[in-house]
């Protein structure tokens, strides 16, 4: 499996945030600590308002805080909430016109591999993986 640049993009800001918890950290100030594109992270912190992991102020004042813990907020859930992967096969999408699909059996493993990714990730917390605040805080100096 492979995590798509908006997912990914995702995990970063709650990461910042979480080295930054309880400060509100501006969009434009995360874009520029990892060098993205402000639109887009303005986007994705769209998204991770909307599913409930940040919650955002506008105004002069205002940015990203977490909405919740960190030791609260499970990585496979972020990843599944945010995740535009495209799916492991054709045959998961919409695409169900493989010639082999009526005999084929490569879809419980397969299955069985992407289940196994998410349920890896449900193994952490943000806090968990963010446990090293010293050192990133340094590492995302702008």
């Amino acid at each position: 499996m492979q995590l798509d640049k908006f997912t990914d993009y995702a995990l970063r800001i709650l990461m910042t945030l979480a080295v930054r918890a309880p400060e509100r950290v501006p969009t434009s100030e995360i874009a520029g600590i990892f060098g993205l594109s402000e639109n887009h992270l303005a986007k994705v912190a769209t998204q991770l308002a909307k599913e409930g992991f940040a919650a955002s102020e506008r105004g002069r004042s205002g940015g990203l805080t977490l909405a919740r813990p960190a030791n609260q907020i499970i990585i496979g859930e972020v990843v599944r909430a945010m995740k535009r992967i495209a799916p492991v096969a054709e045959c998961f999408g919409a695409d169900k016109s493989c010639l082999i699909l009526p005999a084929c059996e490569l879809r419980a493993p397969l299955a069985q591999a992407q289940e196994a990714f998410f349920a890896a990730l449900d193994r952490y917390t943000l806090a968990d993986v963010t446990r090293k605040r010293t050192t990133l805080g340094l590492l995302m100096e702008v």
